[in-house]
């Protein structure tokens, strides 16, 4: 009887979780819903809200991906760990930069819907720019979210008091993702479900992260590779930021207001990361 309750309680803490991992993931839809309340084009609160997106990634990436990095590796030489971040971080710059190369440049405007009729072929231009900035924002934040859902599960599974506020710091931190998904695809297309459904999909790769780790990765994962996952991820969101979201908040109105963004994205995450210590 002793061995069923101990089986019982080890499937709750798995499916609590699992829980806590879909919780932290589709929270994402969240920062997506703000394309329902977006009517007409807004350039000052697109370039605020690209500034404010891009700040949050920088500074989740230098502040507490990079040194989790290193930190999981801790029993490897201090040397040995940073430099396998440092690898991992100009790898997962260097798997993007390619990836960027890869996405199609969308040369037929018939796969874009306007916001608003318009004539002139730049704005159509910065439209397609603005979609394709939008499909890779939702990979890399995608590619950003699998190992984190991984990484949240198996904190959550061995401690599910720990894994509690690592699950809400996260889903705090994947609103603002939501919306660098969804205002760029919004204002490209001018299809509402559209950006939500992407940014929704970026989410699920949290709960599909925890799942494939859960299933299949368990037996094979070691610190190591953990540390160059994370490294990998930071190196891909600052590549992200700098490559297409703050050239783009720049253009689209004064580069005051993307820098007020920037600096008001790397607040919010300051302030997350102090409340959940």
């Amino acid at each position: 009887m002793s061995e069923f309750f101990a089986q019982l309680e080890s499937y709750q803490n798995v499916l609590l979780a699992f829980g806590l991992t879909l919780f932290a993931g589709l929270s994402t839809g969240i920062g997506s819903a703000i394309a329902f309340f977006t009517k007409n084009t807004n350039t000052r609160f697109l370039s605020l809200s690209l500034g404010f997106s891009a700040g949050v990634m920088i500074y989740i990436s230098f502040m507490e991906i990079m040194p989790k990095s290193v930190e999981v590796m801790n029993d490897m030489a201090a040397r040995s760990a940073h430099m396998l971040s440092i690898a991992g971080f100009f790898g997962g710059m260097l798997l993007i930069a390619i990836i960027d190369k890869l996405v199609p440049t969308f040369e037929n405007p018939h796969e874009i819907r306007k916001v608003e009729d318009l004539s002139d072929n730049s704005e159509e231009l910065k439209k397609r720019k603005l979609y394709r900035m939008g499909i890779m924002s939702a990979f890399a934040i995608a590619i950003h979210n699998f190992p984190e859902g991984l990484a949240t599960f198996i904190v959550a599974l061995q401690d599910i008091k720990l894994g509690l506020p690592i699950a809400i710091a996260i889903a705090i931190h994947n609103i603002p993702e939501g919306i660098a998904i969804s205002v760029p695809i919004y204002y490209a297309t001018g299809n509402r479900k559209k950006a939500f459904k992407y940014s929704f999909m970026s989410g699920l790769a949290e709960p599909v992260g925890a799942a494939f780790g859960f299933l299949i990765l368990m037996p094979f994962l070691n610190d190591m590779v953990f540390g160059v996952i994370f490294a990998s991820v930071a190196g891909i969101m600052v590549f992200i930021s700098i490559d297409e979201l703050l050239p783009a908040a720049r253009e689209y109105d004064e580069p005051h207001l993307s820098l007020y963004g920037l600096i008001g994205g790397m607040a919010v995450m300051a302030l997350s990361l102090i409340m959940f210590m």
